[in-house]
């Protein structure tokens, strides 16, 4: 399903808070259609990573490149608009509102007609059509996972950012919520998911990095990662 286009790099990317340098000469690549995921524990740099490819803190040094643009220097809303999408870490939903007004918040950059991609929404995730009237927040961790996906599709993004997809659910919804991911990719569109669970993420990439305090440790197909006898260690910090 992935080409030879490259959808996202990041090229020696160093960022800084203040003097504490945190990531150090990161380079990775996802390419179009494929399915990618960055692993590491806390404080690996993960969400640093996370928050310079979606341009909410800036690099000191190195590139961003997205769909053959530079947006190293761009704005969040910029990336956004050219089609970035995230699905935030705990789903962030609006859970005073519906389904639907969940689902509409994902368009609201857009000045088309998103009536198609609803029902292409609701064309993956069934359940969610059935539901549309009801108040997010009454939904299970597993519904609101498909609700947070299905707003971010909204926006017709062509690169899907995963934080953390199984923090904070029960195993059985973490396998649920991966099968998920795997629909949606299934239906074309790129992903990064960014995760601590390794076993989970790399069952259903295409391709892995290894972070360890804030450099990557190692990369590879996610099938040779997943027999990696050195992901234990890395992925660790040991």
């Amino acid at each position: 399903m992935s080409s030879d286009q490259s959808l996202l790099s990041l090229t020696d990317v160093n960022t800084y808070y203040g003097q504490i340098h945190i990531l150090q000469g990161i380079s990775m690549e996802i390419k179009a259609g494929e399915l990618v995921c960055l692993l590491g524990g806390n404080a690996s740099g993960k969400s640093t990573t996370l928050k310079t490819i979606l341009g909410i803190v800036q690099p000191r040094s190195g590139t961003v490149t997205f769909d053959g643009v530079d947006v190293t220097n761009k704005s969040t809303s910029f990336r956004i608009g050219n089609g970035m999408a995230i699905v935030p870490e705990n789903r962030r939903l609006f859970a005073p509102m519906t389904v639907l007004e969940n689902l509409e918040m994902g368009a609201y950059l857009r000045s088309d007609n998103f009536e198609e991609d609803l029902n292409d929404v609701y064309e993956l995730f069934p359940l969610l059509a059935e539901r549309r009237h009801q108040l997010a927040g009454t939904l299970s961790g597993g519904e609101q996972q498909m609700v947070a996906m299905g707003r971010a599709l909204m926006s017709k993004p062509k690169l899907l950012l995963m934080d953390e997809p199984s923090m904070g659910l029960a195993p059985i919804l973490v396998e649920q919520s991966f099968e998920i991911i795997q629909r949606v990719h299934r239906a074309g569109v790129s992903i990064l998911v960014v995760e601590q669970n390794a076993n989970m993420a790399l069952s259903i990439a295409d391709h892995g990095y290894v972070l360890a305090t804030g450099r990557i440790v190692l990369a590879d197909r996610a099938e040779a990662l997943s027999q990696h006898e050195d992901l234990k260690k890395a992925y660790l910090g040991r």
